[in-house]
């Protein structure tokens, strides 16, 4: 392997990127593959064993742009930047995925595109920013790109990604410096875009509005970052704009996929973590161009990334050197059902044999495929804030036990009918599987978010298996209506085993204290300030339900 450090490229406005060039240790041309992040590039490609989120204290979510000698041992030059003012770059880094970043990442592809070691065919590579990132760049449409494979996004809409279902993330918080297993970013000249971009009187206003805001005042955290911006920029942006709207569309991948033209593999593990499975399905069903879909395990992937670069190599093999490997005879989905252990071919999404299956809810708990004939007393439950309890107060519905195997794949949704005792609240649902001991499985199979003001849904986009919602214009709910909320969950492929019964969970609240990735990744949701009533309906006139994709043995 030749190695090339710190080498600076100019971008069209006379700022330089810098990268790092690792490439075959051979005469000739070969293809490249360019992975870019604000992370820093120095720590890409330290020497350590690959480790597991659940076990190692070494584990770095930042570790994420590919295996470097399993890339250059196949025959391409893997080249590795800092996105323009992080890590070793110049210029300024102007809040996340501005447009200036996805024009410096067609400048840095023709770069490499014209460097005597590049054949001219130039692809991307890496997991999480490193993969939306590839988004963003392909809808600039730089000649010699011409092909991504932007596997585990993290997210395709960054809005729902920070906002899940219109409730605040604390992921994007802690990410920033890297608590507790990440290394984090590595700024360098970093602003608030809101801060450079608006007149002064406007910005002072959203911080007025932020700080009034009664939840966040009970997060000592960020109402402390409102007081201090500078500490995070990035994500003082994300409390200046709670509702979605220009400032997330300029910096989602998924406002860009029409513009895609060139071949895109992506994927994601199928786990129950939002809007990273969501995404990569609607970046395959959106993007029209030459495309395949991987959705392996729920299984989150190690640090250093390795995992699936034997199919990354087959998908640029096919595209850059010709090499008839079958990749593209095969169907475009390739799918992994969990408890059955099993790898699957697939041809659509929704599977077009999907059983559309109604669960309602009913009094005492239960999961029942007949809906409710009478008029009953609602289920309830009363939620505290987290500065009172940390207890959660959740309902439960458990369906009898499955007298045969059967198979959920696809997406799932929840039309819940519910009224609370406040003008607003968050509804957080889980959907687990219960063995015939009350044991439940390792993982929860999905979950699902709604904040309440946030109900109205976009009728364009919706699907009764994906309900859409706006997220621009809360409505605060009327304390003591009855509504009907229609939230979509994560999707899934699982398979619930006879004797095994579907638990639905229905919270308010989610907390550090929930589970050890709670605490150490910051990855769990403010809650509402105020104690809330809930009441959940299930009589004959508010048929809640379940509607779950269920396969049909074959």
């Amino acid at each position: 392997m030749q190695v090339e450090k710190n080498v600076y490229v100019p971008m069209r406005d006379g700022v330089h990127l810098t990268v790092d060039i690792y490439r075959p240790d051979a005469e000739g041309k070969f293809p490249a593959l360019l992975a870019l992040s604000p992370y820093g590039k120095e720590i890409q490609t330290l020497p350590i064993p690959p480790q597991p989120r659940e076990t190692s204290p070494l584990w770095d979510g930042c570790i994420e742009a590919g295996d470097t000698e399993y890339l250059v041992g196949h025959g391409y030059v893997h080249v590795i930047g800092d996105v323009r003012g992080t890590g070793y770059s110049e210029g300024e880094y102007v809040g996340l995925f501005s447009k200036q970043e996805a024009e410096d990442g067609h400048d840095l592809v023709e770069w490499i595109a014209q460097q005597p070691w590049c054949d001219g065919n130039v692809g991307m590579i890496g997991i999480s920013y490193f993969a939306m990132i590839q988004i963003f760049i392909a809808a600039e449409q730089p000649p010699h790109l011409k092909a991504i494979f932007p596997f585990d996004p993290a997210w395709m809409d960054t809005y729902r990604r920070i906002y899940t279902g219109g409730i605040l993330s604390t992921f994007l918080y802690g990410l920033w410096d890297g608590r507790d297993g990440d290394s984090g970013f590595a700024p360098r000249n970093v602003v608030s875009a809101m801060m450079k971009t608006l007149p002064k009187p406007e910005v002072d206003r959203l911080f007025e509005e932020a700080l009034s805001n009664p939840d966040i005042r009970c997060y000592s955290n960020f109402y402390h970052l409102l007081k201090y911006p500078q500490k995070n920029p990035v994500f003082v942006d994300f409390l200046l704009n709670p509702n979605d709207g220009p400032f997330y569309w300029e910096r989602s991948p998924h406002t860009k996929f029409d513009r895609v033209k060139i071949p895109v593999y992506t994927g994601h593990v199928m786990s129950a973590h939002p809007a990273g499975v969501d995404g990569a399905i609607s970046a395959y069903l959106e993007i029209d161009a030459p495309k395949k879909l991987l959705l392996p395990p729920p299984v989150p992937l190690e640090r250093p990334y390795h995992q699936y670069h034997d199919e990354l190599i087959r998908w640029y093999d096919y595209w850059f050197k010709g090499i008839d490997n079958g990749i593209m005879n095969e169907p475009p989905i390739k799918l992994f059902v969990t408890v059955a252990n099993q790898w699957r071919y697939e041809h659509e999404w929704p599977l077009a044999r999907t059983k559309w299956t109604k669960l309602y809810l009913r009094p005492w708990g239960r999961l029942s495929p007949e809906p409710e004939t009478k008029s009953d007393e609602p289920s309830y439950f009363v939620q505290q804030p987290l500065y009172i309890s940390g207890k959660k107060g959740p309902v439960k519905y458990l369906s009898p036990p499955l007298p045969e195997d059967t198979e959920i794949t696809g997406p799932l949704a929840l039309y819940l009918y519910a009224s609370i005792d406040q003008d607003d609240t968050n509804w957080i649902l889980e959907l687990n599987d219960v063995d015939e001991y009350g044991n439940k499985l390792l993982r929860p199979v999905s979950r699902g978010y709604l904040k309440a003001s946030h109900r109205a849904l976009d009728e364009s986009k919706s699907k009764p298996w994906r309900p859409e919602h706006l997220h621009t214009n809360p409505e605060p709910v009327v304390p003591g209506e009855i509504y009907e909320y229609a939230i979509d969950l994560v999707p899934c492929a699982h398979l619930f085993k006879a004797g095994h019964r579907i638990e639905l969970e229905i919270a308010s609240m989610d907390s550090p204290w929930d589970s050890v990735l709670a605490r150490s990744a910051g990855e769990y949701h403010i809650c509402s300030s105020k104690t809330t009533l809930h009441k959940i309906y299930h009589d004959k006139e508010h048929p809640s339900h379940l509607l779950l994709a269920v396969i049909p043995k074959t």
